[in-house]
């Protein structure tokens, strides 16, 4: 199921513009973010077609179908939330069933809120830092291979393998090295200079077999008499380590927006201020939500979130005014007279009553329901 089918067979029930739009900090290259409730036919419902979400290629559109939405409420998902609580100026279209939501949308605020803002404002931070480690510690094209994390001992430390060849074996590469176990040594090899050749019927293999696309150290049979040379150490670990960030720096550079990555590195905080403002914005809501004051998606402090976003205020008195707004958060969890949770019975009861009278009301589908209490 597509976006254009929903429209074209009336599903939609509401959608509206989320995101910085809403918030009230867009920019004039700020995406416009739309999210959406549609009700799937009855006949889905019952098949095995039932969908629960639809989005276009980017997930810049999505639209979930009721029963899905409901549960995300009941999660007190804070975007699910935000979208019960849009500015008039951002609803693009609400069917009149959906005001059978919108009547209840206090219902879905409960204590849970500590932790679905809260958390998603920490992991905001984590963003935020990940891409301060990426700015300061830019990652090489060039792959390393096994042999860079492969040490062996000299004098008072020790030096990678390939250096060691040259320092002391001048002549000899890797090809000429042959390497065995050492029992109870984890990752460590006796290494022989073999030169790389099949002695008397024992075929060596140097310490990798390719030097770009190995991914681990070979091992050989070493005849008789041939004499050991030195110890080496491969450093497994820090090898699979480096493999999974390389990974990830470049995937991370492929992707990323390159509009806001640069706009990041002019402000030169070493932070992303589109992730600590997001960070700051959903600590001010959980605030005023444990103050009795509801949901405000619109913004008030719209220019120091635009501040943040600018890179216009130091990092580290980002994250001491965000760790401030979570201990008040804390104090007004403890006194707040907030349901635990949404009442699960609710939710399943509100769902039944606006599937009945949706289908009720749409005559393709021969279905009696006994009338609504």
């Amino acid at each position: 199921m597509t976006i254009q089918e929903l429209r074209d067979q009336n599903l939609i029930i509401f959608e509206g513009i989320v995101g910085s739009q809403a918030y009230g900090i867009s920019t004039p290259t700020s995406d416009v973010d739309i999210k959406g409730v549609f009700m799937i036919p009855f006949d889905n419902i019952l098949d095995f077609n039932y969908v629960e979400q639809v989005s276009d290629s980017k997930n810049d559109t999505v639209f979930y179908e009721l029963r899905r939405f409901l549960q995300l409420l009941e999660s007190n998902n804070p975007t699910m939330l935000e979208v019960l609580n849009l500015p008039e100026e951002c609803i693009l279209f609400k069917d009149p069933i959906f005001d059978m939501v919108l009547r209840e949308k206090t219902k879905f605020i409960t204590k849970k809120c500590r932790n679905s803002f809260g958390g998603y404002a920490i992991d905001q931070i984590k963003k935020a830092r990940g891409l301060n480690k990426k700015i300061v510690r830019p990652m090489e094209k060039e792959r390393k291979g096994v042999l860079d994390f492969c040490h062996v001992s000299y004098k008072q430390g020790s030096l990678p393998v390939k250096e060691y060849l040259i320092k002391v074996h001048p002549g000899w590469s890797q090809e000429h090295v042959s390497l065995v176990s050492i029992p109870h040594m984890r990752y460590t090899y006796g290494a022989y200079l073999t030169q790389g050749k099949s002695v008397t019927g024992k075929h060596v293999k140097g310490i990798v077999q390719d030097e770009i696309l190995s991914n681990d150290i070979s091992l050989s049979e070493i005849p008789k008499g041939i004499e050991h040379a030195f110890v080496m150490y491969f450093n497994k670990d820090g090898y699979s380590t480096y493999c999974k960030d390389y990974k990830e720096y470049w995937d991370w550079v492929e992707n990323r927006n390159q509009e806001r990555f640069t706009d990041n590195m002019v402000h030169n905080k070493g932070y992303d201020g589109k992730n600590l403002a997001h960070c700051h914005r959903l600590l001010d809501t959980a605030l005023e939500i444990f103050e009795g004051k509801g949901i405000n998606v619109k913004r008030e402090n719209r220019e120091q979130l635009l501040a943040i976003r600018r890179g216009e205020y130091d990092y580290n008195s980002l994250i001491e005014e965000a760790v401030t707004k979570i201990q008040k958060i804390d104090d007004l969890l403890e006194i707040s007279t907030l349901p635990e949770h949404v009442d699960r019975d609710f939710v399943n009861q509100l769902l039944l009553k606006i599937r009945k009278l949706r289908y009720q009301e749409d005559m393709q589908f021969a279905v009696s329901f006994p009338p609504l209490p």
